[in-house]
């Protein structure tokens, strides 16, 4: 079956993922990353209180009082733990989570994100985006590459309301995945439908990379 872009996305990101990781799955894109486990042992957590998260469950399995915090419904794993909203952010801000999975509105050429406000529209609720940048031991972004508008949401400069000075390991797209360097970025594996020097002139902004990427 093909994957859609997001499925992309979600499944590249887990193959970043370790046995044993806690792992904090955001609103939107991350979500889906549960259904490309393919049995590995992680322990997926939301912060309105829950550790053990499954995979979206099956339409007649839905239970309401199981939601994200994005209240989408989610199954539970054997061995899930349910906990209150103050230990859920000590558990981020005590850096206990392996890694933290977000969506983003922009990403700029060091790896800073912005990701909770937009310009001139109302604020619906800060969410816990600050929190797991800053306590997050590593930091995945997972996001289509281009706005609705065709514009990069990798940037030279932020234009949005930056979540955090803490630079991101990894922002995962549909058509490649880039590492922020102390040279620049980086494309670390190349797998849509754009040549290297294709997905530099729409990003607009310069990129390092292997030379078996360009081939």
């Amino acid at each position: 079956m093909k994957l859609n872009k997001r499925e992309i996305i979600a499944k590249r990101i887990a193959q970043e993922l370790e046995a044993g990781d806690v792992v904090n799955l955001g609103v939107g894109i991350p979500t889906l990353v549960s259904s490309f486990l393919e049995g590995k042992k992680v322990y997926l957590q939301s912060e309105n209180g829950l550790i053990g998260m499954g995979p979206p469950p099956e339409e007649n399995a839905v239970d309401i009082d199981l939601i994200d915090a994005g209240k989408t419904p989610v199954s539970i794993t054997k061995g899930a733990s349910f906990f209150d909203s103050a230990d859920s952010f000590g558990m981020i801000r005590g850096g206990h989570l392996n890694v933290a999975i977000l969506g983003i509105l922009q990403i700029d050429k060091s790896g800073e994100i912005a990701n909770w406000a937009v310009p001139n529209q109302p604020i619906l609720g800060v969410g816990g985006a600050m929190d797991l940048v800053a306590g997050a031991k590593k930091v995945i972004v997972a996001s289509t590459l281009f706005a609705k508008d065709g514009s990069s949401k990798l940037v030279d400069q932020l234009t949005y309301e930056s979540s955090g000075e803490r630079k991101v390991d990894l922002f995962v797209s549909e058509y490649a995945t880039f590492m922020f360097t102390s040279e620049g970025v980086k494309v670390v594996d190349l797998y849509g439908d754009l040549t290297i020097e294709a997905l530099i002139e729409k990003v607009g902004l310069p990129l390092l990379y292997e030379v078996e990427i360009a081939k």
